[in-house]
């Protein structure tokens, strides 16, 4: 049941899917699931040289890397799918949708907890890495590229290196957005920056003005009035 559930949420999430049998045949995510399911009941039934053999075999065949010991809830669509690692104590919720070359990974040696916990309708853009024993909350966006090594609460959109929660971006709960972010999205690093380039402008008419006062002789022009960065 759970696998048919992971084929229909390929309609949903891709304009590109056409029929149950291409989906089977053509989309590697969904295949790596389907070993998945397999070698995750392996490790439960404590046959664990088994499910890492078959899980081995997986990534040959599809490129992507799921510890059968990770936990991964319904409707889990993989987009693409080339390069997406999964380690072997990350959890993640219903709905969720990584992109290519996403890494759930570890950032200890040490046994136990070692990688991110994912909560439900989760999307996590293409090359973006989640490392430690983190939280992300429920329709958390992580933006391509992201490096994410610390919790997010629910209903935020993360980008950069380190990723940065946007303070204006709020996820609505049915809204999906492919590769995580959409083009409205304000960088909070950008919207510094400008802060700091209008007060430049001000102290620069500042000065101009007190110059004119003084009868200072006034020097080749330095305006910062149309310097300014754009988050695109």
């Amino acid at each position: 049941m759970r696998f048919i559930e992971d084929i229909q949420s390929v309609f949903e999430r891709d304009p590109a899917a056409r029929h149950t049998f291409e989906i089977i045949t053509c989309y590697s995510g969904v295949q790596a699931m389907l070993f998945y399911r397999l070698t995750h009941r392996l490790w439960l039934l404590k046959l664990k040289w088994l499910a890492r053999f078959i899980s081995m075999l997986s990534r040959w065949f599809t490129g992507i890397e799921i510890h059968p010991g990770a936990v991964i809830g319904r409707r889990f669509f993989i987009d693409h799918g080339m390069g997406v690692v999964i380690g072997e104590t990350a959890e993640i919720g219903d709905d969720v949708t990584l992109y290519h070359g996403v890494t759930l990974g570890g950032t200890s040696w040490q046994k136990g907890k070692r990688h991110p916990t994912l909560g439900n309708n989760v999307v996590i853009g293409a090359g973006a890495k989640i490392l430690g024993p983190i939280v992300l909350g429920d329709n958390v966006r992580v933006g391509s590229n992201s490096v994410v090594v610390k919790s997010i609460e629910a209903d935020k959109t993360v980008v950069g290196v380190p990723g940065r929660v946007l303070k204006d971006k709020t996820v609505k709960a049915d809204c999906f957005d492919s590769y995580a972010v959409s083009s409205e999205a304000d960088d909070p690093t950008v919207k510094a920056i400008n802060s700091i380039l209008a007060h430049l402008h001000d102290v620069d008419s500042q000065l101009h003005e007190v110059s004119k006062e003084l009868n200072l002789k006034e020097k080749e022009d330095s305006s910062v009035n149309d310097l300014e960065i754009e988050s695109k």
